[in-house]
């Protein structure tokens, strides 16, 4: 059965209107350009500061509590101080790497006018919005790896579960990975970004329980702790390493699942519509 086609330019106009869009393929070899060589390649190139960096201050904090804590107490029954404390700054340098990974790089390229480039390369909104936020989640594990692997040797992670262990970390690194992209597509200048990484992150970060257990807070305050996303995202992570947990490990990927949909979304959105990297 043949398609009659119009006759008068009109009927042509009427006709491509109502044509349903083609598919569109997804480009593997833009995206894995855009994801692999832009982003985690470029990482790597600058690994003394990228990944040292982190790796030598993760471990000044394990140091410093070190000697500050010479008798070894315990943060609660049966586990030590450093013991408590080493999952939580483990799961910080993913999530710091990998929002510092995202948001530096677009602000950079758009206050170099790089930004341009991306934008003519073919690629989906979707596209590049993954390309942006996996690569930073990838740069944040690999910096968790590091650092975790440096920290294992003087701290004993007594209980091992690594679908725990896996899955908050990797669910933190997507996390921070697309609150980067979204802060890196908001941010005109550095002041912006910083102000975020300022009053936002760290603030998530020091007051996540990473230093101190839930029980050890004031009444008036131990609720709020858990308003933080990342108290579960730490208390999940430390539950793998040394077995010991203060929420349930269902509410934590549930919650971690929500941000990250929300914030995927958000970001693909403000790429669609081109939010402040409109030429």
């Amino acid at each position: 059965m043949s398609i009659r086609q119009p006759s008068s330019p009109r009927a042509l106009l009427s006709f491509r209107r109502w044509q349903a869009p083609a598919f569109r393929r997804f480009n593997r070899l833009g995206f894995w350009t855009h994801y692999y060589k832009r982003g985690v390649l470029r990482f790597f190139r600058f690994g003394l500061e990228l990944l040292v960096g982190p790796l030598v201050s993760s471990l000044l904090f394990v140091l410093v509590f070190a000697v500050a804590q010479s008798e070894r107490a315990a943060m609660v029954p049966g586990i030590d101080l450093i013991q408590f404390i080493a999952p939580g700054i483990i799961l910080y340098a993913i999530a710091h790497t990998a929002f510092e990974n995202a948001a530096a790089m677009l602000v950079f390229e758009k206050m170099e006018g790089m930004i341009t480039d991306v934008q003519m390369a073919p690629l989906s909104p979707l596209e590049l919005l993954a390309g942006y936020a996996l690569s930073s989640a990838t740069c944040g594990l690999a910096v968790g790896l590091l650092v975790g692997g440096a920290a294992s040797v003087f701290v004993d992670f007594s209980s091992f579960d690594a679908s725990l262990v896996i899955g908050f970390a990797v669910a933190t690194a997507l996390l921070f990975g697309f609150l980067g992209t979204v802060v890196g597509l908001w941010a005109e200048r550095w002041d912006h970004y910083s102000a975020v990484e300022g009053f936002v992150v760290v603030p998530l970060g020091l007051l996540s329980g990473t230093f101190f257990s839930v029980e050890r807070l004031p009444e008036a305050f131990r609720e709020w702790i858990f308003y933080n996303p990342v108290f579960y995202a730490i208390d999940g992570f430390r539950a793998g390493l040394i077995g010991h947990a203060e929420s349930s490990h269902t509410v934590g990927f549930a919650v971690l699942g929500i941000l990250i949909l929300g914030l995927a979304l958000l970001g693909w959105r403000l790429f669609a519509v081109g939010y402040k990297i409109k030429p």
